[in-house]
């Protein structure tokens, strides 16, 4: 028998079936980046991305971040449709248009805020969740927008505001746009003061940049996930600019604690009912006035 002809009948399709790659195939350990324990990923999922080892606070997106802390089937998103444009047609690497389709792909969002209104424990509420996958969770002329609006509905309805912060500053594609957004938000929470109705401002790892400059460091109640990075410039730069060491723990949200810069410190898993306690406390507060 010819063995040309015999292997030429045989089909290697190799096309014919796609092939798994690395990036492809299904992880189901984690590897904590604090202690470097490897776990199984439902065991992380279970206790709200918490590493069971260390208690180091993986980040966590918007919608589950909504999930954790409001009452299931409360959740009303409004502003969805607002999109970013491109004022100043920009382009560095590749084109700023470019880039949020790319983070719109990814996240299925249009920006880098969810925002809505929900029940926490029965406390009516708005809330405005950063989600940093979503181009940083930089603050871009869309966020500030949803922000403003989240404080008008609550001085409509007379009811407090939640800002959860994960966002590495201004967005710079968008510029001096994107800067305006500091004090807009700023101006806008002013009014929920005079309003007297409560504001609380909570800091995820990471909050940086002109985020940490205004709205989330403007909370009657400022509160933070444990080792949660908080701070204007990174630390590098800081380093430089000074001429010394940094302490050591230096931006982390234990850090601000003991220097006073925050109210509290707070595991994720405590966060709903705390939430709860303190918009109660609030209300009683309102109504004895």
């Amino acid at each position: 028998m010819d063995l040309k002809n015999l292997f030429s009948k045989i089909s290697f399709d190799s096309d014919s079936k796609e092939q798994a790659t690395k990036k492809d195939a299904p992880s189901h350990w984690i590897k904590c980046p604090e202690c470097n324990a490897l776990m199984f990923f439902k065991e992380v999922e279970n206790q709200d991305n918490i590493c069971p080892k260390c208690n180091f606070h993986m980040r966590i997106g918007a919608k589950r971040r909504i999930e954790i802390l409001a009452d299931e089937g409360t959740f009303v998103e409004y502003d969805e449709d607002l999109r970013p444009n491109d004022p100043l047609k920009f382009v560095d690497k590749t084109s700023y248009k470019k880039r949020v389709e790319v983070a719109e792909k990814k996240t299925g969002r249009t920006s880098s805020v969810l925002s809505g209104e929900c029940e926490i424990n029965g406390n009516a509420v708005q809330i405005v969740v950063f989600d940093f996958s979503f181009m940083g969770g930089s603050l871009g002329s869309v966020e500030g927008e949803k922000i403003v609006r989240a404080v008008n509905r609550s001085l409509e309805k007379h009811q407090g505001l939640i800002i959860v912060s994960a966002s590495g500053g201004a967005r710079m594609q968008e510029s001096t746009f994107a800067l305006m957004q500091m004090a807009k938000t700023s101006a806008a929470l002013k009014r929920l003061d005079h309003a007297k109705l409560p504001y609380i401002s909570i800091l995820t790892d990471p909050t940086m940049g002109g985020v940490s400059a205004s709205f989330a460091f403007l909370g009657d109640i400022i509160m933070a996930e444990p080792g949660a990075l908080i701070g204007f410039a990174g630390q590098r730069v800081i380093k430089q600019t000074i001429g010394a060491d940094l302490p050591e723990g230096f931006q982390r949200a234990e850090f601000l604690l003991e220097k006073g810069s925050i109210d509290m410190v707070v595991n994720r898993a405590d966060m709903k009912q705390t939430l709860s306690d303190l918009l109660t406390m609030f209300k009683k507060e309102k109504i004895a006035n």
